[in-house]
């Protein structure tokens, strides 16, 4: 299986559990969630690059995962990847390296398999 299936399907039944638990705070939380990538001054496509730095710096590889695949349905190109990819090195350092070795493996999934929803 792909690691970007294996992600969405482990994503999506998880967030079912989760929200189906009705937990004001934490719903709320998840909509604020979606809420902030919408259109606003910024367009969803820079908002989901600073979301995929942010997730980058911060290292988490599933917060990556989910970010490169809204970036990509959001037309980042290989080379804006590269280039926030970059940011994230110079603003994390060098313990960014691993993440980065799995964001590439995420991006370069969706390049192959041309990946949409």
């Amino acid at each position: 299986m792909s690691k970007i299936k294996e992600f969405n399907e482990f994503r999506m039944k998880m967030n079912e559990v989760i929200l189906s638990k009705k937990n004001q705070g934490i719903n709320r939380f998840f909509a604020l969630d979606t809420r902030v990538y919408e259109e606003g001054a910024l367009e969803p496509k820079i908002k989901e690059l600073l979301g995929l730095v942010g997730s980058m710096v911060l290292r988490c590889n599933d917060c990556i995962t989910y970010h490169i695949l809204e970036c990509y349905k959001h037309g980042v190109t290989e080379q804006e990847f590269l280039e926030a990819f970059n940011v994230a090195l110079i603003v994390g350092g060098s313990i960014v390296i691993p993440h980065l070795r799995v964001a590439m493996e995420i991006l370069e999934e969706c390049l192959q398999m041309g990946y949409s929803d």
